[in-house]
């Protein structure tokens, strides 16, 4: 499955080889594939309901909560990092 994103690559040689950037670009590819998958975004992030006055960290509700496609006035994503 292909992507289109555009990546910056920066590289000591002047000139790499074709070839050889094909190949960086491809595990990198791979490697964002699995890190921006929909799981992974869900443990990553919280929910801050501040409605409730609650922080939701299990990912089966931050999932539920997100594709809903809106959350509600005050429910603002965080990233835990």
């Amino acid at each position: 499955m292909k992507a289109n994103r555009d990546l910056l690559l920066l590289t000591k040689k002047n000139s790499p080889d074709p070839k050889e950037l094909e190949h960086e670009v491809e595990q990198l590819h791979e490697l964002l594939f699995i890190v921006e998958s929909f799981p992974n975004f869900c443990v990553a992030n919280e929910i801050l309901d501040l409605n409730r006055y609650k922080i939701i960290q299990k990912a089966n509700l931050i999932e539920k909560l997100v594709k809903k496609n809106r959350l509600k006035p005050f429910q603002f994503i965080s990233n835990k990092n």
